[in-house]
């Protein structure tokens, strides 16, 4: 290889580990003493690790994926930083407070621009577990595609394309904008509106075995498609509905305008304003 060649192979794998290093995430803080651990349980005969540890990574215009399974929980709120700041709870259960450090130390968390999720040991004793929750504050323009097990999501201020679906946890929608879908199984749904109609295409969200809760503010218009299979319907304001209200509705509020669809299969529906 001659120098030129060499110099510029050099330059090359400086670059490249440049690069490498910029995109890894850095840890910023770990602390075991915050105020999300508080409420920590361990349970009879059991000891317990809870850290919180802090990231923030730069964005890619990418959809952001977070997968809080198994366990876990995530909550997102928008803000107007231009990066992305990942709070992860990391929760393990032990015979003894040395075997849970043990596990806490085994549990990795990805947090990136594209990613966050976490793995964790697979082979624990009877009594073991560990999980890893989140909250993130994210750009107010954002793409999200939240999943979880045994989870709630919470998504609040945030105007994008956003999908969700959790199995055993309620959903909580506050301030959104984009184009919203999600579903959740045995779980609660409360979504809150804002504005006098939605931006964007429109929200669609489901639940199976779960009440419903909708707030809607004075003057909104919207296509608004809601009900229930087996449930009571509850609208606390007048609508004009064509035909007979029975436990599905699909009707015009003020001028009309994107859907917004939000039904459950076992549950109640409340639509109330705000």
């Amino acid at each position: 290889m001659t120098n030129k060649s060499a110099t510029l192979g050099l330059a090359l794998g400086v670059t490249v580990l440049a690069t490498t290093l910029a995109a890894a995430p850095v840890l910023q803080q770990v602390s075991s003493s915050d105020d999300w651990c508080r409420d920590e349980n361990w349970g009879n005969n059991r000891e317990g690790v809870c850290e919180v540890r802090e990231y923030t990574v730069g964005t890619s215009g990418a959809t952001l994926a977070v997968d809080a399974s198994p366990n876990g929980g995530i909550r997102v709120e928008g803000s107007p930083r231009a990066d992305i700041l990942i709070r992860a709870k990391v929760v393990t259960t032990a015979r003894t407070q040395e075997r849970a450090k043990g596990i806490a130390g085994a549990v990795t968390v990805t947090a990136a621009a594209d990613r966050v999720s976490a793995d964790g040991p697979d082979s624990l004793r009877s009594g073991e577990s560990w999980s890893v929750s989140y909250r993130l504050a994210v750009p107010t323009q954002s793409a999200l595609d939240l999943r979880s097990t045994n989870g709630g999501i919470s998504v609040q201020n945030v105007d994008g394309r956003i999908d969700f679906k959790t199995v055993n946890g309620g959903v909580k929608l506050t301030g959104l904008a984009g184009q919203v879908r999600g579903r959740t199984t045995n779980g609660g749904v409360d979504v809150e509106l804002d504005g006098t109609t939605w931006q964007g295409e429109g929200l669609d969200v489901e639940t199976h075995n779960g009440g419903l809760k909708l707030a809607i503010p004075e003057h909104y218009s919207a296509q608004l498609e809601t009900g229930t299979v087996n449930g009571s319907l509850r609208i606390d304001f007048p609508v004009t509905v064509e035909g007979r209200i029975d436990r599905q509705i699909n009707v015009n509020l003020g001028s009309g305008g994107p859907r917004v669809r939000v039904r459950t299969s076992n549950g109640g529906v409340k639509i109330v304003r705000k």
